[in-house]
C-alpha cells in the first residue's frame, strides 16, 4: 500500500536512532502489497544506513525470505492483517536484551503508524466518493428547479397585475432563487479558497447568505419570511399574526434572516396543531429595534430554557422530531455577532403587553443604528 510522506518522516527517524548500535548491519521496513499468490509481497520503503540503491520487492519465492544465521523478520501486524515487516541484519546472535526491546518498540511504533495511515486513505477515498455523489446530485437538481422556474414566469405572465394570485408565484419564484442559494453554497464546499482561516472564521450562517447586491435593508430580507410564514401557517390550519410595521434597520440583515427563519421553523415544527405563531416588532433608531418570535404552545420547561442554547442539546418537546440541536445555538451566536442578543421569555406578554399570556417568545435584539456622519 502507498505510505504518506509523514510515515517515511516518521520512518527515517525511527531507523536513525539504531546508529549507536555497531551490532546491527542495516534495517528495512516493507509494506505488503496484494501479489500473484495468496501470500503478500513486501515492498521496501525505508532503510538503514541508506546507500541510496533501490532495493528489490520481495516476492514469495524470494532468497530474503528463507532462513539466515544474521537475518530476523519482525512483523508488522494489526490483528489478523499483516501490514509489513522489518528485516534485520545483525552479527549480535541472540539479541541483547536492550536490542531486542528497542527493535520491538520501533515494530509497535511502525505499526500503529501504518494502521493510522491505512485509515486515513480508507477515509479519502470515502470522502473523495460522497465528494462524487453531491457533485452528481447537485448537477441533476439544476434541471428540474430551471424548468419549475419556467413554468412560474409563464404563469406569472398570464396573471393580471391585479390577480391575487401573483403573490403566489412570486413567492415561487423566491423560494427557487433560495434553493438556488443552498445548491451554490453545496457546490462550493470542500473548495480550499472557501475555507475560511481558522483563527478568523465566521460564525457559520443558518443559510447560506444573501446573494451578492441584496439590499442591506431589514425589510426586504424579512418580506420573503413572512410570505412563507403565513402560507406554513395556512396549510397547517393555525393562526398567524404577522408584524404591523418592519424594522428600518441596516446592518447585516442576512444574519437577521437566518436567525428569524430558524425561529420560524421550530416554532411550525415544535408547537402543536392549531397554536397561533406571530411575528411582533418594535423599537426604534435610537433604543434599538427587537423581534419577537411567538407561538401559543406549551411553555418549555424552567430546567430546559438555557440548556436548549447550548449545542447538541434539544428540548424535550422535540425529542422525537429530527433534528439536530444547533439551531438555537448558531443563532444565538449570530445574534451576539451583531451586538444583540437572543433571549427566551415566558410568557410572550414579557416582551410586549398585546402579545398572549401563555407560550413562548424568543427576542431578538438588534442593536441602534450607528451615528450619522
Amino acid at each position: 500500500m502507498p505510505v504518506s510522506k509523514r510515515f517515511l518522516t516518521l520512518l527515517s527517524f525511527q531507523l536513525a536512532q539504531f546508529a549507536d548500535r555497531d551490532d546491527l548491519r542495516s534495517l528495512i521496513v516493507y509494506v505488503a502489497q496484494p501479489g500473484s499468490g495468496p501470500t503478500p509481497d513486501l515492498v521496501p520503503i525505508g532503510q538503514w544506513p541508506s546507500d541510496g540503491l533501490a532495493l528489490p520487492t520481495v516476492g514469495p519465492d524470494s532468497p530474503l525470505r528463507q532462513p539466515a544465521e544474521a537475518r530476523r523478520w519482525l512483523p508488522l501486524r494489526h490483528e489478523d492483517v499483516l501490514l509489513g515487516a522489518l528485516q534485520v541484519e545483525t552479527a549480535a546472535l541472540p539479541w541483547p536484551l536492550p536490542l531486542r526491546q528497542r527493535l520491538q518498540a520501533v515494530a509497535l511504533c511502525l505499526t500503529q503508524a501504518l494502521c493510522l495511515d491505512l485509515e486515513r486513505q480508507q477515509l479519502q477515498a470515502e470522502l473523495q466518493l460522497q465528494r462524487e455523489q453531491l457533485q452528481l446530485l447537485l448537477h441533476q437538481l439544476r434541471n428540474p428547479l430551471a424548468a419549475l422556474r419556467t413554468f412560474a414566469q409563464l404563469l406569472l405572465r398570464r396573471l393580471e397585475p391585479g390577480n391575487p394570485n401573483r403573490s403566489l408565484v412570486e413567492g415561487l419564484l423566491g423560494e427557487q432563487e433560495q434553493i438556488n442559494r443552498y445548491l451554490d453554497a453545496l457546490d462550493r464546499l470542500g473548495e480550499p479558497e472557501s475555507l475560511p482561516d481558522a483563527a478568523n472564521a465566521p460564525i457559520p450562517l443558518l443559510l447560506p447568505p444573501l446573494a451578492p447586491g441584496t439590499s442591506s435593508a431589514l425589510p426586504g430580507a424579512l418580506e420573503p419570511l413572512i410570505s412563507r410564514a403565513a402560507a406554513t401557517a395556512a396549510l397547517q390550519g393555525r393562526p398567524w399574526q404577522q408584524p404591523t410595521l418592519l424594522p428600518d434597520w441596516r446592518g447585516d440583515s442576512g444574519a437577521v434572516a437566518e436567525i428569524l427563519a430558524n425561529l420560524l421553523e421550530n416554532a411550525f415544527r415544535y408547537s402543536r396543531q392549531g397554536v397561533a405563531v406571530g411575528l411582533h416588532c418594535s423599537g426604534d433608531h435610537l433604543r434599538g429595534w427587537q423581534l419577537t418570535l411567538w407561538d401559543g404552545g406549551s411553555p418549555i420547561p424552567e430546567a430546559e430554557r438555557q440548556l436548549i442554547f447550548e449545542r447538541g442539546i434539544r428540548g424535550s418537546q422535540g425529542a422525537d422530531l429530527p433534528g439536530t440541536g444547533l439551531g438555537l445555538a448558531l443563532a444565538r451566536d449570530l445574534a451576539r455577532s451583531l451586538g444583540g442578543e437572543l433571549e427566551l421569555l415566558i410568557p410572550p406578554a414579557a416582551a410586549a403587553p398585546e402579545l398572549p399570556a401563555a407560550g413562548n417568545a424568543f427576542r431578538l435584539r438588534l442593536p441602534p443604528a450607528p451615528p450619522g456622519p
